[in-house]
């Protein structure tokens, strides 16, 4: 049975560089974290057996020897979508928890997805070029219409809803195929492969590669569709076979090509693996003016590489925290927020509280910080106010409560709907949202919705 170990004791290795908020949350969580970007494999071989995770985007593959020497891993979290370049099933047998992110660039897959598609059929890269190179031929550049068209997904996780879910803007039919039942939903009807390839004008792929998926569109899935198609790929690149994809584009059965990915690339998707003379079937893509190609960068935005980071933080915070109270659909107060009381001389006794008690004072009283379930930094204020201060009204008492909520606009909701009484109106700073309500026995509390980071 492994030793439990406290977060602080749980030794993270980055062997890819990511957006900063990565280790910068993982840090204020309580873990340790190790890079290194430029060790070869076998140096990180040599000293992966000193940490209980690991956090990879594809700069090589986890397979069973680099996990024979991984003896205290924990978990493996890839800072993407796929999880082609670990031994799963080898994983799967030590314990090991696999992370990934494909909740963090889903949408910007889906909108490259649309922007490949529209570009194909607007023919926007050959006007461009032609224009470029002071020709202007309205007429060999008339586009087609999405609005009547048939829409194909196949693979309907994460990234095939976001791409459905652009697609609602427009007048089409949208079909999806999944090896899973049951996940249609109101963007896409769920169907089988063999309607799909009846009925749709368009295939777009987004499928993981598997030995399932390997070389799936090759000449004779291609010659299966009834109708001539378009096709985008912004899955993996070799779900596709080029050689059969580029004869379907020269005999006009695929009308034409947006690629994001390439058969030819290497695993870590940073370089093509090809040297010298290019492929026949790569060259006649690069020549073909309806083939649209965009180095792998589907979920590459400046938004994804936050979004992405932000997912695995929260996942491996999941794992070692447990999931968050918030995840509750009532969840109210989180916390206190602070404890405020009227005094006779609000800076003496703030002066003697520091003195004497060694708090960390400002002239607001001090400011104690602390962590949640989930590691995230969280603060509660205490401050003595002057005894006139109208900031109780309309309570006599002495004293204030402020209370951390979740969701301060729907709790005023729920609250106002129970009969409590709420004090003026809520007020947003920086720094948080507030509202003002009344107990009972005429107590005042504030209700704070927290912005706390801007206080670190």
């Amino acid at each position: 049975m492994r030793k439990l170990l406290r977060v602080k004791d749980i030794k993270i290795l980055h062997i890819d560089s990511n957006h900063p908020l990565l280790l910068g949350q993982l840090q204020q969580a309580g873990f340790t974290n190790d890079e290194d970007y430029h060790s070869s494999r076998a140096e990180i071989e040599a000293r992966i057996h000193a940490y209980q995770g690991i956090v990879i985007r594809s700069r090589f593959k986890i397979d069973k020897d680099f996990l024979d020497k991984a003896t205290h891993l924990e978990f493996i979290a890839r800072v993407g979508a796929g999880l082609e370049s670990i031994d799963v099933d080898e994983a799967a047998k030590r314990n090991i928890s696999l992370i990934a992110a494909p909740e963090g660039n889903r949408n910007a897959v889906g909108e490259h997805t649309l922007a490949l598609l529209l570009g194909l059929f607007n023919k926007i890269n050959t006007a461009d070029s032609q224009i470029k190179a002071g020709h202007w031929n309205r007429e060999a550049n008339r586009g087609h219409e999405l609005d009547g068209k048939t829409v194909g997904i196949i693979g309907y996780g994460n990234m095939g809803k976001a791409f459905a879910k652009k697609l609602r803007g427009f007048d089409v039919k949208v079909l999806c195929h999944d090896l899973l039942e049951n996940v249609g939903d109101a963007n896409a009807q769920q169907v089988s492969l063999e309607r799909l390839q009846r009925e749709s004008d368009v295939l777009s792929l987004h499928i993981p590669w598997t030995p399932q998926t390997d070389k799936m569109v090759n000449r004779e899935f291609i010659h299966a569709f009834a109708k001539p198609f378009w096709l985008i790929n912004t899955s993996r690149g070799k779900n596709v076979v080029t050689a059969d994809l580029t004869q379907a584009l020269q005999s006009g059965k695929i009308l034409g090509a947006g690629l994001d990915v390439l058969e030819y690339e290497k695993g870590s998707f940073e370089n093509l693996f090809h040297e010298g003379k290019n492929p026949e079937a790569f060259q006649y893509l690069l020549d073909a003016p309806n083939v649209i190609l965009t180095p792998h960068i589907a979920g590459w935005t400046f938004e994804s590489h936050e979004k992405l980071a932000q997912t695995i933080v929260d996942k491996i915070k999941e794992k070692y925290f447990g999931k968050p109270a918030t995840d509750s659909p009532d969840v109210r107060v989180t916390g206190i927020g602070g404890v405020f009381f009227k005094s006779e001389n609000a800076k003496q006794l703030v002066a003697w509280y520091g003195k004497h008690l060694g708090l960390k004072t400002d002239q607001y009283g001090s400011t104690f910080w602390w962590k949640d379930q989930q590691g995230n930094d969280c603060s509660t204020q205490w401050s003595p106010f002057a005894a006139d201060t109208p900031y109780f009204n309309p309570s006599q008492k002495p004293f204030m409560q402020n209370f951390r909520v979740h969701d301060l606009d729907g709790l005023l909701v729920k609250l106002a709907a129970e009969g409590v009484t709420l004090v003026g109106e809520p007020e947003a700073f920086y720094y948080g949202k507030f509202a003002w309500i009344l107990d009972p026995e005429g107590n005042k509390i504030e209700l704070w919705q927290p912005n706390d980071r801007v206080f670190l």
